[in-house]
């Protein structure tokens, strides 16, 4: 996939509640992580057509500014954080605060050129907050039944039953709403259903990927594994063969292609070969999970870039 080359990059160093930029060598700035923060911003750059805003991937305090951004036509790459730091050492620059990550990673977009990232419709984002909306009481819901394994008292007890099927309630209502998103949009419930087809992958992980990942389908597959965080790293140096790693990347993403891969690497036969394989060869279990998570996610790449359907016996794209 070719990708543009911008005349200004602009390198943003996001935090809960505040932002650094770096526009060039001599301009830097910080603005609140708010609306009248990215207004600010979008005031101070110039040349629309040709700025690439650049930020790392930090857990999800980056979206409502590369969301607003994007509405207001500006280009944004959101990179993985472990690149720009393997960068910031090439450079031997070790110091580290806010002002000079933004700097980094205003000039790593200047050497690298990272892929811009695909623009997410109206749609896209409110199925993004409902998904992420659910996956927070999911896990307020998982927190709530603990404390039943460990409480005694009896209204203790029929408090934490009443949160519980509270719970169960607004997770009941906010899948309804996910699904009334889908089925207003045949695009949507075709790719919630062509992802959905492959074993591992249930209707809440391929909507956690659509909402978390607008680009799959859209860039190559090495791209698609470095954006998430599970191309591997090597660290060589001359005759020394390091350990690959992963890091960085979407943390959202990764947690559901892990879940997604522990059930692929016992219920999907060609993922399980696959597994089954490495450990064979000597991998460690872990890397040999890695491995498998990365082989799915360049799977569900391909079926979505390519417009193919799984192939349950082989696991070739039909």
């Amino acid at each position: 996939m070719t990708n543009k080359t911008y005349h200004f990059n602009i390198g943003v160093d996001i935090a809960k509640q505040k932002f650094d930029v770096s526009f060039d060598d001599q301009r830097m700035a910080s603005f609140e992580n708010n609306l009248d923060g990215f207004k600010r911003l979008l005031k101070e750059l110039k040349n629309k057509s040709e700025t690439r805003v650049v930020m790392e991937a930090t857990g999800g305090y980056e979206k409502p500014l590369a969301q607003f951004l994007q509405s207001q036509g500006i280009a944004v790459s959101i990179v993985n954080a472990k690149r720009v730091r393997d960068y910031a050492k090439a450079l031997g620059r070790l110091a580290k605060n806010d002002r000079l990550d933004a700097e980094v990673i205003r000039l790593f977009a200047e050497a690298v050129n990272p892929q811009v990232m695909a623009t997410a419709s109206a749609t896209q984002q409110a199925l993004d907050a409902l998904v992420h909306r659910r996956d927070q009481l999911v896990k307020q819901r998982a927190m709530e039944k603990q404390h039943l394994e460990t409480v005694g008292n009896k209204e203790a007890v029929r408090s934490i039953k009443r949160t519980i099927d509270y719970l169960d309630k607004e997770i009941k209502r906010i899948e309804q709403a996910i699904k009334a998103l889908i089925d207003a949009e045949p695009a949507l419930t075709e790719k919630v259903e062509r992802l959905s087809a492959v074993k591992g992958i249930g209707d809440i992980s391929a909507l956690t990927l659509i909402a978390d990942l607008p680009e799959l389908g859209r860039i190559t597959n090495k791209e698609i594994s470095a954006l998430v965080g599970v191309a591997p790293f090597c660290r060589d140096s001359g005759t020394l063969k390091g350990k690959r790693t992963t890091w960085g990347g979407r943390a959202q993403v990764r947690s559901i292609l892990y879940m997604a891969a522990l059930s692929a690497v016992q219920f999907n036969p060609p993922i399980k070969a696959f597994y089954s394989r490495l450990v064979k060869n000597g991998k460690t279990k872990k890397v040999a999970l890695v491995a498998s998570m990365r082989k799915l996610l360049i799977t569900l790449n391909s079926m979505l870039r390519n417009n193919t359907e799984w192939n349950p016996e082989h696991g070739n794209l039909a």
